[in-house]
């Protein structure tokens, strides 16, 4: 369950939408729903996580990042399990690390695998901080150091910025023609610009932000399955529990009932 929730700086405001802890009071078999962003993700507390996709299980690192999420996915989490959670603009994730944003696309990788020592230096420095505040603190420095470190060319942030927020407000239909004759490129270059910038194709993108729409609803409205089907821009009833099912392995009405 969500705790606290932390803004970021200005400085990291254009590409932080905030930090957040998440703690479980109970022993749980935690279903994973895609976010649309990319997640660093710290175990602050004593406890082991276990995630299962399919036939494969993994023990979790204590600092890790998670890229999206599109295939079903399940984590076993002990009772007093506390994260804290960093969530990224889903365009701006990619500008703190030296890969790729599709390298972590339904991966969960160990931060010693990008950043070697340094990750260790971190987590030990962040579980010596007395409060959550002064965690937060700490990772504002890393991700500001990172920030300035990074070679990755920023020419083409404000236009993927541009896109995502352009396809998150956009009507319940997608057609990438449209971003490429709004913007000026081809089809093929937007292509390639969302999978470095933000792990997924354009059509992904859409379809996990329309996924997190028909969620909210599902959670919050007493609408009918075939209504937030339609609102959400799904063909029909079917095709909102196909691609509901894809995502987290569970029909609407199963997720409902959780």
């Amino acid at each position: 369950m969500r705790d606290q929730v932390f803004p970021p700086s200005a400085a990291l405001k254009p590409f932080v939408q905030y930090y957040w802890t998440c703690r479980h009071p109970d022993d749980v078999l935690e279903v994973m729903y895609p976010s649309g962003s990319i997640e660093l993700c710290i175990d602050i507390s004593d406890c082991t996580t276990v995630r299962h996709r399919g036939d494969q299980s993994m023990q979790v690192p204590k600092l890790e990042l998670l890229g999206h999420w599109t295939i079903p996915t399940r984590a076993a989490l002990k009772k007093g399990n506390t994260c804290l959670i960093t969530r990224f603009h889903p365009y701006a994730g990619a500008l703190f690390f030296p890969n790729s944003a599709s390298e972590f696309t339904n991966q969960s990788v160990d931060f010693h695998d990008i950043f070697g020592r340094g990750s260790a230096n971190l987590y030990d420095c962040l579980m010596e901080q007395p409060t959550i505040q002064h965690k937060v603190n700490v990772l504002e420095q890393f991700l500001l150091k990172r920030l300035t470190m990074n070679r990755r060319s920023h020419q083409n942030l404000n236009l993927i910025e541009q896109m995502c927020n352009h396809v998150s407000a956009g009507n319940n239909l997608f057609d990438i023609g449209d971003l490429s004759s709004r913007y000026g490129f081809s089809e093929r270059y937007i292509q390639k610009l969302f999978n470095s910038w933000v792990g997924i194709t354009p059509q992904k993108f859409f379809a996990v932000r329309r996924f997190n729409k028909s969620l909210e609803l599902l959670r919050s409205s007493a609408e009918p399955m075939t209504s937030i089907a339609f609102s959400c821009g799904y063909y029909d009833q079917a095709h909102f529990i196909k691609e509901f099912k894809s995502y987290t392995g569970l029909t609407p009405m199963q997720v409902k009932s959780l």
